[in-house]
C-alpha cells in the first residue's frame, strides 16, 4: 500500500527555536513535521541541524555530544559531520577495515538564524541536500532581544491549531476576561485584508475599541496582523516610532500534536516595565485556547463534518486554499500564484 502523502505544507521553513536556546557546543532536540531533530552549534558558532536518529541502533543525537564538528552518538560513539552528516568515525572498526564509512548518512536539514530566530527547512524529499529556493522570513523587530516568550503544545492537527489562530470570533467566549473583552462587548467589525507573501494581511488599522489592552500603549496604536504559511501569524503595533511585534509559531510536531510559541519584540520602554504584569496575561490566553483544543477533540475524535462560514471563517478558508496552491506550485515546479484577493471582510466579535 502507497505511503499516503503528507498532511504538512513541505519545501518551505519552520520556525524551531530562538537563538539563545541552541548555545555553542550544545545539542537540543526538537520535532517538526514527523521529523525528530536535532540542532546545534560548531565550536564557530554556525547552526546545523540533523536527523534525531542514528542509523547503527536508532540513540538520539541529542544525547550525545559535538566532538570536533562531528556529532558523537551517545550509544557507540559513531560521528556524523554536523555539516554534511556523513559518518566521519565507528570506533568499532579495527585498523585495516575497509568499510566506507562515508556512506553512511543521516537526513541533514538546512537551518538559518533570522535575528534571534532560528528557521529549518523540511524538504519533501528526505534526500534533499542543496540550497532551498526561498528563504526564511525576516522581521525587522526580531532583531531586538524577546521581551516574553511562552509555548504549549496543542493535542491538535496543526489545521485546527492554524485556524484558531486565525478565528477572529472566539474571542468574547474563550478569552473573557475585564482587560481584554467580553460577550456584552460585541459589535460588528470590517476589516480591510490584502495579499501578502505566502498568506495575507489584515491591512493597517487602529484596534478595536474594545480590546482595552491596547490602551495600555498610549498614544493611537496603528496595527497590521499577518498570516504566511506555514504557521506564522504577527501583529505589528506602532505607537508613533515606537513599535510592539507579536510573532505565534504554529509548529507541527506531528500528526496529533503542535506546538503552539508566542513571542514578543519591543522597543517600548512601557511594556518593558510591564512585562512581568503581561507574561502572566499572554500565559493565560494561550492556555484557554489549549483547554478549548482540548474540548474540540472530544467532537472531532468522531470525524464530523465540519462548516465555514462567511465571513467570520474566510481566513481560514484562505489558509487551506494557499496551503493547496503551495503543494500544487512544488509538484508541478512553478511559481506559487496566491489564491487570496484583497476584500473587507464583516464579522461581530
Amino acid at each position: 500500500m502507497a505511503k499516503p502523502a503528507s498532511t504538512f505544507a513541505l519545501d518551505i521553513w519552520y520556525f524551531a527555536a530562538l537563538k539563545s536556546d541552541v548555545k555553542t557546543g550544545k545539542l537540543i532536540r526538537v520535532e517538526i513535521a514527523g521529523e525528530p531533530i536535532t540542532l546545534g552549534r560548531k565550536k564557530d558558532g554556525k547552526l546545523f541541524a540533523l536527523r534525531d536518529i542514528c542509523p547503527h541502533r536508532a540513540a538520539p543525537f541529542s544525547a550525545g555530544r559535538i566532538v570536533d564538528d562531528a556529532v558523537e552518538c551517545p550509544y557507540h560513539g559513531w560521528k556524523f559531520s554536523a555539516d554534511t552528516g556523513a559518518c566521519t568515525e565507528i570506533p568499532a572498526l579495527c585498523e585495516g577495515n575497509d568499510m566506507q564509512t562515508d556512506k553512511i548518512k543521516v537526513r541533514h536539514f538546512p537551518a538559518r538564524e533570522q535575528g534571534n530566530l532560528i528557521w529549518v527547512y523540511i524538504a519533501s524529499d528526505k534526500r534533499f541536500a542543496g540550497a532551498p529556493d526561498i528563504e526564511p522570513p525576516h522581521f525587522n523587530m526580531a532583531g531586538t532581544p524577546p521581551r516574553m516568550r511562552d509555548s504549549l503544545v496543542l493535542n491538535c492537527h496543526v489545521d485546527h491549531a492554524v485556524i484558531g489562530l486565525m478565528d477572529p470570533a472566539h474571542g468574547p467566549f474563550v478569552h473573557k476576561q475585564w482587560w481584554w473583552r467580553s460577550a456584552k462587548s460585541m459589535h460588528e467589525k470590517a476589516k480591510k485584508f490584502e495579499p501578502r507573501e505566502l498568506g495575507f494581511a489584515m491591512a493597517a488599522h487602529s484596534p478595536s475599541s474594545n480590546s482595552f489592552a491596547y490602551k495600555l500603549l498610549g498614544g493611537k496604536p496603528i496595527t497590521e496582523i499577518t498570516f504566511r504559511l506555514p504557521g506564522i501569524r504577527t501583529e505589528e503595533i506602532k505607537v508613533g516610532k515606537r513599535t510592539l511585534l507579536s510573532f505565534t509559531a504554529v509548529t507541527p510536531i506531528d500528526e496529533n500534536r503542535t506546538e503552539i510559541t508566542q513571542v514578543f519584540f519591543t522597543d517600548m520602554p512601557l511594556l518593558k516595565l510591564l512585562t512581568p504584569i503581561l507574561k502572566i496575561g499572554a500565559r493565560k490566553f494561550l492556555r484557554q485556547d489549549g483547554h478549548m483544543v482540548d474540548l474540540q477533540q472530544m467532537g472531532l475524535k468522531y470525524d464530523p463534518t465540519l462548516m465555514l462560514i462567511e465571513d467570520a471563517d474566510t481566513q481560514a478558508k484562505w489558509y487551506h486554499r494557499i496551503k493547496k496552491e503551495w503543494a500544487a506550485s512544488r509538484s508541478e515546479k512553478r511559481p506559487f500564484v496566491n489564491p487570496v484577493k484583497a476584500k473587507t471582510l464583516r464579522w461581530r466579535s
